[in-house]
């Protein structure tokens, strides 16, 4: 197995939106992040990054504006020099975007996806991962929607697809660790 850590949209332009559940999920993200970078893991941030007119905006709050302060990551998260960030405009990491010929310069064959929202941008991410060839792994400790119940539906339904994996960091952790032996 070789992973890659991919941490999705917690950027200070998602601040302002977050509920009880995304606050619950940044310790446990950080201590994936810290963990990964141990394993010399690639952490990867993939993050919203709208242009100014952008024809979503017609549907959502106006936010993460390329450019601006909304576009980087959350001070609890800070990013270090060996991390990669991905600035996506569309709900998928890999839409449009390079993440498919950087996981594969850096040999990746797993992405690990944490981040928000479980139900779109993290569901998106791994479906668009599994049609780039990649396996999934979906840390249901380190993800979150903004209604729980959402969150719980998409965990329940991939949990035990051939596609994705469904574990807790910790349970990511230990079975990295033993393929590593």
């Amino acid at each position: 197995m070789k992973p890659a850590l991919i941490v999705i949209d917690m950027i200070k332009g998602n601040e302002p939106f977050f509920k009880e559940e995304h606050r619950k999920i940044i310790p446990r993200i950080a201590r994936m992040i810290d963990e990964c970078r141990k394993r010399s893991i690639p952490v990867i941030f993939a993050n919203d990054s709208y242009l100014e007119n952008d024809w979503l905006f017609n549907y959502m709050k106006k936010h993460a504006v390329r450019g601006t302060e909304g576009v980087e990551v959350i001070e609890e998260l800070k990013t270090k020099s060996n991390d990669i960030v991905v600035e996506k405009r569309r709900f998928s990491a890999f839409f449009r975007t390079d993440l498919d010929i950087t996981l594969r310069e850096l040999g990746v064959d797993t992405v690990v996806l944490s981040g928000i929202n479980t139900h779109v941008c993290v569901l998106a991410t791994a479906f668009d991962a599994v049609s780039h060839d990649f396996k999934v792994v979906i840390l249901k400790d380190c993800c979150a929607s903004y209604q729980k119940e959402l969150h719980e539906f998409v965990v329940s339904k991939f949990k035990g697809m051939p596609a994705f994996k469904v574990m807790t960091g910790e349970e990511f952790l230990i079975e990295f660790d033993r393929a590593s032996l």
